[in-house]
């Protein structure tokens, strides 16, 4: 039986994902001995060509480029994992879908007609299938091995589909909106960090996005009640998930 090989690519992303992949470091070599790493530039000069069993591909398109790229990598690929926010919502960067992107690239470069980008920062999934998404900015180094196990294995991956608020139940944390007035994106954002904000007392900030279903219509008058104003409600829900349509739910 042939081994399985596994590739990692980035498209436009600060790199912070790939760095998760690597953060796993003893688990990582246990599984080199399961897996080729065929191609992952972040780790090795050393490439294999397709195709591979399982890639995961990190950032979110943002020029014609990325495009083509992506399409080329999905041909490639038998399993595909959008990993990060980058790659599940367009990320940060989906700022821009908010602006005028001619106008950006006309204060910022010399010669903006160098420039080839597109107007908007996009999540994978707007372009091809993908089989998986994995949450986070950056994603959970746990929820990470769990997926690369399961489809290794060929079963589902096994990651919950709840919101931060369960997590902090689960640790016996203190409702940090409840008890200290913080506020905090908690009951609409995915589960997968194991609440590590508010495990030091820090509202979460909904860089896992939003779960299934939320109810962002009941917290937004706590979060005023917790002293933001409009524009700060507003500008809370523009962040790692910028572009999510799931906060609008």
């Amino acid at each position: 039986m042939d081994t399985p090989t596994l590739a990692v690519f980035k498209l436009a992303s600060c790199d912070g994902c790939q760095l998760t992949v690597l953060d796993c470091e003893d688990e990582l070599l246990a599984l080199a001995g399961r897996v080729r790493i065929a191609h992952f530039l972040e780790a090795s000069s050393a490439v294999r060509p397709g195709p591979y069993d399982v890639t995961l591909v990190e950032g979110s398109i943002t020029t014609p480029a990325d495009a083509e790229r992506i399409r080329q990598i999905r041909a490639e690929s038998k399993v595909l994992v959008a990993i990060g926010a980058c790659a599940t919502a367009g990320g940060i960067q989906a700022l821009r879908n908010f602006g005028d992107v001619a106008e950006f690239a006309s204060v910022v470069y010399a010669r903006p007609d160098y420039i080839d980008t597109l107007a908007t920062s996009t999540a994978i999934a707007d372009h091809v299938p993908v089989d998986f998404e994995l949450r986070g900015c950056p994603i959970d180094r746990r929820q990470l091995l769990e997926v690369l196990t399961a489809f290794l294995a060929g079963r589902k991956p096994d990651l919950p589909d709840t919101s931060v608020c369960t997590e902090c139940k689960r640790r016996g944390l203190t409702c940090v909106l409840v008890a200290d007035g913080t506020p905090c994106l908690g009951p609409v954002t995915h589960a997968g960090c194991g609440a590590l904000c508010p495990a030091y007392r820090r509202g979460c900030f909904g860089c896992f996005g939003p779960m299934a279903s939320p109810n962002v219509a009941a917290l937004v008058p706590r979060l005023r009640a917790a002293g933001m104003s409009e524009d700060e409600v507003g500008r809370v829900f523009r962040t790692f998930n910028a572009a999510s349509g799931g906060w609008s739910s």
